[in-house]
């Protein structure tokens, strides 16, 4: 049976503080969560009832045990999660200044296992089957996984629905000629959105793949680039979403006290894919996923903060996260 969701990607150990508002050098006590982009988005869809699987690799290690387990205990599958010797799982610890300032520290040195990923070893055929398959921009950032990215997608051949999240982290761009990181992904974004039906992005990662900002321009720019659907993620002014029939959805923000917004993006995603499985218009999927994110920032974790559809509902209903 296909999956319903394949995502590609990374995976590592979040190592979040238990207390808020304290600088890292001072936080006492932590908690370890399943964390990494595609790794949490299918999470997230999993959560809300979908068959899911995440292509990846780990350290071969106890932290990369521990990430095999928490993503069975998910249901998601984790047979295309394969160990790297020599390379560390990634770990990621964060600082919480709620509402808006969530620093990051990525432990992925020497190199990331996720950036491992070779194109002769993935499964092609469930990778087309997949009713939805979901890559990064992180995984066009090095290679072998570059290649391996862009292999699966002209495989897969825009058949189902292929999501692209733009997912620009800078640092994983590194360049020793000075080159600025965005002028060396852009190439890579572009021959990625050749084979992709739905992109991802905040106004940052859209100017990334695009070369513009302002929302509906950029939304458009992605939709010339070959996109059937565009959604850019404008921060306090909500979500726009674009189609290629000149159907549009701008939906605002959820209200919610946010403790942790780390994760919302990632649910988002998951709750994205569901909306589009089920098949329903542009607004009511902007606002579930609208919705599961803001769930998600109301919370200290990532992965195991995704939300219910009963969660999702109730908050929609109630017009605020409470």
């Amino acid at each position: 049976m296909a999956y319903d969701l394949i995502t590609m990607g990374r995976i590592g150990v979040d190592i979040y503080p238990l207390q808020t508002g304290v600088p890292l050098p001072q936080v006492e006590t932590f908690g370890k969560f399943l964390g990494g982009s595609a790794t949490n988005v299918a999470v997230a869809a999993a959560r809300l009832g979908r068959r899911t699987a995440v292509i990846t690799r780990t350290g071969d290690d106890p932290f990369g045990t521990y990430l095999h387990q928490a993503l069975k205990d998910f249901g998601v599958d984790d047979r295309w999660v394969t160990p790297v010797p020599g390379l560390p799982t990634p770990v990621v610890f964060c600082e919480i200044f709620p509402p808006d300032d969530f620093p990051l520290y990525f432990y992925r040195e020497p190199k990331a296992p996720d950036l491992e990923i070779d194109a002769h070893e993935l499964d092609l055929d469930a990778i087309r089957d997949a009713r939805i398959f979901w890559v990064t921009g992180t995984g066009l950032s090095e290679e072998p996984s570059r290649t391996a990215t862009l292999a699966a997608l002209a495989h897969r051949a825009k058949a189902g629905l292929t999501v692209f999240d733009l997912d620009w982290r800078p640092m994983f761009w590194s360049d020793t000629a000075g080159k600025d990181p965005a002028d060396r992904a852009r190439p890579f974004y572009e021959e990625a959105l050749r084979h992709t039906t739905v992109a991802v992005g905040n106004l940052d990662e859209v100017e990334v793949a695009t070369g513009v900002r302002e929302p509906r321009a950029a939304a458009q720019a992605l939709l010339d680039a070959g996109v059937e659907i565009a959604v850019v993620k404008q921060g306090p002014k909500g979500v726009l979403a674009v189609n290629s029939k000149g159907e549009e959805a701008e939906v605002p923000p959820l209200p919610v006290t946010v403790l942790n917004g780390l994760g919302a993006g990632d649910a988002f995603g998951g709750s994205l894919c569901h909306g589009l499985l089920e098949g329903w218009d542009l607004e009511k999927i902007m606002r579930h996923a609208n919705a599961a994110g803001a769930i998600v920032a109301s919370r200290l974790e990532c992965s195991s903060a995704m939300p219910t559809p009963e969660e999702i509902e109730n908050a929609i209903a109630a017009g605020a996260v409470l």
